[in-house]
């Protein structure tokens, strides 16, 4: 019995990785095959069927509106069509929401998502690791007050699309030398898979010119200390 059950396990490990790959990437091509109208389809256009094409199709059409974006002539098109969705009122909210997110997100320059970092949340002494994401600005930084906050972004357990945004004090955020793939990674297993040697950290912009070592404070200042009962991992407290 131990027999079996020990190559049992050893499949399972070698075949749910793969099939859950597998899936995943069958879910995104059927996803993005379904926006292809059907008179575009392989079997409409030379009455086969062609596995792929459409997938195809959609990359070649993407890529040709960003070629085309990236012009004089695409980007005034791009803007009387932007107008013309913003005179829609249910349509002008939810594409001005969506376009405002992905700009930041996507953008080459974009310092949203970049950088992982470490909090203390939900209370003071417990860590978990969250995502910058930008400044606040506007109102919230007034109502802020004095101080130098930015804010991030603290992805939930094992779905990292669900989380909390928080507005914290520069200070209170360490900046983590591992890339935002490990981070994810570390999430999603909820802290199975370890991450790798710490990498040449470089800063962002927003992080910048508070840059320091790794496991210090962002402000260049020693992180700021936890609760008086709060102890490193390796110094047990004394009794």
């Amino acid at each position: 019995m131990r027999f079996f059950k020990r190559y049992f396990v050893t499949g399972l490990l070698i075949w749910i990785p793969l099939v859950i790959t597998v899936w995943v990437l069958a879910l995104l091509v059927n996803t993005l095959e379904s926006f292809v109208p059907v008179f575009l389809s392989p079997q409409s256009l030379f009455g086969v069927h062609i596995p792929g094409f459409q997938l195809v199709l959609v990359l070649v059409v993407v890529l040709v509106t960003g070629l085309l974006g990236a012009n004089f002539i695409g980007r005034a098109l791009l803007s009387r069509w932007e107008t013309l969705l913003g005179r829609i009122p249910l349509v002008r909210s939810i594409y001005n929401s969506v376009k405002q997110v992905s700009d930041t997100v996507l953008a080459p320059d974009g310092q949203a998502f970049r950088e992982a970092v470490l909090v203390q949340y939900p209370r003071r002494g417990s860590w978990t690791i969250a995502f910058l994401t930008g400044i606040p600005g506007g109102e919230i930084a007034s109502r802020l007050g004095e101080g130098d906050y930015i804010s991030v972004y603290v992805p939930t357990t094992p779905n990292p699309t669900s989380g909390f945004l928080l507005m914290m004090p520069r200070g209170d955020v360490q900046v983590l030398d591992m890339t935002v793939d490990a981070a994810l990674k570390y999430i999603v297993s909820m802290g199975v898979v370890v991450p790798g040697p710490a990498r040449n950290h470089v800063p962002t912009g927003l992080l910048l010119e508070h840059s320091v070592p790794r496991r210090e404070s962002v402000s260049g200042d020693a992180a700021p200390a936890s609760d008086e009962n709060h102890h490193p991992v390796d110094e047990p407290p004394e009794r």
